[in-house]
Parts: structure tokens; C-alpha cells; sequence
């Protein structure tokens, strides 16, 4: 598989490595890249299996592959003997590329990733709808055509319930935020009042300060 030159960097420790998941979105990135020949879904849905059905199940396998009990060497060869008969090429491959550079442990991180960047090149995108009660079925319809009809994608809704935002929605999409809660306006009319009545302070200040006829 042919590597981008972003992925020969190595970064051992944490204090050294701040950005994991940018470092995961390159590598995610990549997969995908080098999966469009075998079929990006299918590649999707073995990744998907392995972290679920060997990975989660068989924690002792996982520090076998990803802590210092065994030498790099080590680890290629057990993926060699373990996973390689009965995984993908492409898929085996990427595995050997993560040992190499160290980056096995970042291997849930960039499933996740991979999943997103996926769905923003096929048109989608996850939308998180945080309410106070959860959403019926014609409510989560009603925000995805609203979505819809503001921006060039289709939403994936994630909804969440939290029962402090008291009414309206809190809608996230990426790093942005639409707060419509009623918490969040009332908030801001106080900040209004507040405002104001500084203002209004202030101007009463300056009319004393600067009496007529002076």
C-alpha cells in the first residue's frame, strides 16, 4: 500500500502527539484511498469486524499488538500468522503499516474516522440533535428536511437528551453549534438587559458629568 509521506512521522509519546485524531484522519484518509480498488464498503465492514468481533472480545490479543511485550518483528508476525489468513490483503497490509509506525493503539480512532470521511465523500454527514425529550420519528424527519434544505448534504442525526436545554434544540454539525434551546435564549435576553442597562447607566453618568451651561 503506498503510504502518504504524513504517515512516516512517528511521534512515541503523548506529550509529543496532542493531535491523535488528526494523526487517525491521515491514516483513515489513506485506507480509503488504497480501498477503492477492492471496494470501499466491503474494506469498511472488515475493519468494522475485526474491532468488534477480535479486538473488543480479546483484550489480551489487543496488548499483544499494541503494548511493549513484543518486539515490532514480533507483531508483524503474529498478524502474519493470525489475521492474514483469514483478513483481506489491503486490510492485512494496513494493519503492518499501523505496526511499523507505532500507530496500532490508534487503530478504534481511525475506524471512527474512517466511517466519517467516508460519509462526507459519499454526501453525508452525522448531525447531533440534543433536546430535552427524545425526538418521534416524524420530529427527526421534520430536522432532516430542515438540514436539508440548508445545506448541500444528507444528515446522519445522532439525537441525544439532555434534559437541562428545557426547550428548542441544540444542533451540531462538525465543530459548529446552532443553539435554538430556550436556556440559550433566555440567556441571551438577560445579556441584552444587562446591556442595556449599563448603557443606560453610563448615559445618566455623562448627563451629570457634563451638566448644561457649563
Amino acid at each position: 500500500m503506498n503510504e502518504p509521506q504524513d504517515l512516516q512521522a512517528r511521534l512515541p509519546t503523548v506529550m509529543e502527539d496532542p493531535g491523535a485524531q488528526q494523526i487517525a484522519r491521515v491514516y483513515a484518509d489513506a485506507f480509503l484511498d488504497s480501498a477503492a480498488s477492492s471496494g470501499v464498503e466491503n474494506v469498511l465492514e472488515e475493519f468494522t469486524s475485526f474491532q468488534d468481533e477480535v479486538i473488543q472480545p480479546n483484550p489480551e490479543f489487543w496488548v499483544l499488538l499494541t503494548e511493549g511485550v513484543l518486539s515490532v518483528d514480533e507483531r508483524l508476525a503474529l498478524i502474519d500468522r493470525a489475521i492474514a489468513p483469514v483478513a483481506s490483503e489491503h486490510f492485512a497490509s494496513f494493519l503492518k503499516v499501523l505496526t511499523r509506525h507505532g500507530r496500532m493503539d490508534l487503530l478504534p480512532l481511525i475506524l471512527q474516522e474512517a466511517h466519517i470521511r467516508y460519509e462526507l465523500r459519499t454526501g453525508r454527514q452525522r448531525v447531533t440533535v440534543t433536546s430535552a425529550v427524545p425526538l418521534s420519528d416524524e420530529q427527526q424527519e421534520q430536522v432532516r428536511g430542515r438540514i436539508r434544505e440548508s445545506f448541500e448534504f444528507e444528515p446522519i442525526l445522532e439525537p441525544r437528551v439532555d434534559a437541562t436545554v428545557l426547550g428548542g434544540l441544540i444542533v451540531q454539525i462538525g465543530d459548529t453549534v446552532y443553539d435554538g434551546s430556550l436556556r440559550t435564549r433566555m440567556k441571551q435576553l438577560r445579556n441584552r438587559l444587562r446591556q442595556r442597562s449599563l448603557h443606560e447607566i453610563q448615559s445618566g453618568r455623562n448627563r451629570f458629568s457634563h451638566p448644561e451651561g457649563d
